[in-house]
């Protein structure tokens, strides 16, 4: 959309702590193997990076929602959270 703000979502996703986590158990046996016995659990997730053409920040976050429950994030599995900044009018 010409002279709208550009808006940056970003996008964490992971899995709800209930659900087992096999790839974060292999990289904290790795991490132990490596002498980092220290850091004491590991669970893996996503980053996701979303750019929105947007009349409002309202807007951008509402089609950031829409994203995260249609496609990006498993309600069954995952949680999501996510932040808008705007970076340029376009």
């Amino acid at each position: 959309m010409k002279g709208s703000p550009l808006y940056r979502a970003s996008i964490v996703i992971t899995l709800r702590p209930s659900i087992l986590d096999p790839q974060g158990k292999a990289v904290h046996d790795a991490l132990e193997t490596l002498e980092l016995g220290s850091i004491r659990d590991v669970r893996i997730g996503k980053f996701v990076e979303l750019s929105i053409d947007a009349k409002h920040e309202a807007e951008a976050r509402r089609l950031t929602e829409e994203a995260c429950k249609q496609l990006l994030g498993n309600p069954v599995m995952e949680d999501y959270s996510y932040t808008i900044a705007e970076v340029a009018s376009t």
